[in-house]
């Protein structure tokens, strides 16, 4: 079963059931790659925003900084492509439930929902999620 298959396997379309597992994968994001994150997309990089100050974020109204969240989804998109292997990812559409705090484990998984070919190609949907 697929489920089964340890990450980093190469997995065909012919192997994907309905209900199969993607992850779990426990991850912690730290302070730093916050501010190397929003230094390389261009949302400032510095200290001193709801991302990487405890302090601005308080003004802001939310307990403490916060991983942006473009950077959940990088995060869900790497848990994907490293259990799909050679894959694109077509769609990713996103509801933000909460916020993510820094420097606490999160765990990443997901289920598959959805398999059809298309003109030819095997299309899979799946639901991710992160949790704290």
């Amino acid at each position: 079963m697929t489920s089964q298959m340890e990450e980093g396997m190469e997995r065909y379309f012919e192997d994907v059931d309905l209900g199969d597992e993607i992850g779990p994968h426990e991850r912690t994001v730290t302070d730093d790659e916050v501010v190397e994150f929003t230094t390389l997309s261009g949302q400032g990089g510095n200290r001193l925003n709801r991302f990487t100050s405890d302090e601005q974020a308080q003004k802001e109204g939310l307990p403490g900084a916060i991983v942006p969240g473009i950077m959940s989804m990088a995060l869900l998109s790497k848990l994907l492509t490293d259990w799909a292997g050679f894959a694109d990812v077509k769609l990713l559409d996103v509801i933000f439930r909460q916020t993510v705090p820094h420097n606490q484990p999160l765990k990443l998984h997901g289920i598959v929902t959805d398999k059809r070919e298309e003109v030819g190609q095997g299309t899979l949907e799946a639901d991710l999620y992160l949790d704290t």
